[in-house]
């Protein structure tokens, strides 16, 4: 049962894969020396984690309809007590059979921003997608709808 929780958490929450820590903060200007000596050429900005999805062949309007009522009223909750910056869901075409279809990006100012994350999360997610029970009941619907191919950290940089 804990794989399908940890599947809504990691869509609902972009929380996979969060080990990493830093003080930072988003506008920050790096001061990694390279091998020359000089400061990186460019500034760190937000981290985004992207959470690749796949869905079922003809389910993707499905799906969307399922995270309209679940996954945007979090979102749009923790984007109004400033848990993350901003987040954006991307549809297109998968390039094969084993790609994706759908990309959801969420944006956090920082590395830090991840620390104790799952604790501000859960009384939203709580909110929006009922008891940890209803959670993994919505989780196991899903998995009749999409799969998630992978999640991936980057943080975002401006060149100088």
């Amino acid at each position: 049962m804990k794989t399908p929780i940890l599947a809504t958490i990691a869509l609902t929450c972009g929380l996979s894969g969060l080990s990493f820590a830093q003080s930072s903060p988003a506008t920050a200007t790096t001061t990694t020396k390279s091998t020359g000596g000089s400061t990186a050429p460019y500034t760190e900005g937000g981290v985004w984690v992207l959470s690749m999805i796949k869905t079922k062949t003809g389910l993707a309007d499905e799906y969307f309809k399922q995270i309209t009522g679940t996954v945007k009223p979090v979102y749009d909750e923790a984007k109004k007590e400033n848990l993350i910056l901003d987040y954006k869901i991307l549809n297109g075409e998968a390039s094969d059979p084993h790609d994706f279809n759908i990309l959801i990006l969420v944006e956090y100012p920082n590395m830090a921003a991840f620390d104790h994350l799952r604790d501000k999360m859960d009384p939203l997610l709580t909110k929006a997608m009922g008891s940890e029970e209803q959670r993994t009941q919505m989780a196991v619907k899903r998995l009749d709808v999409r799969e998630i191919l992978g999640t991936k950290t980057m943080r975002e940089i401006t060149l100088k």
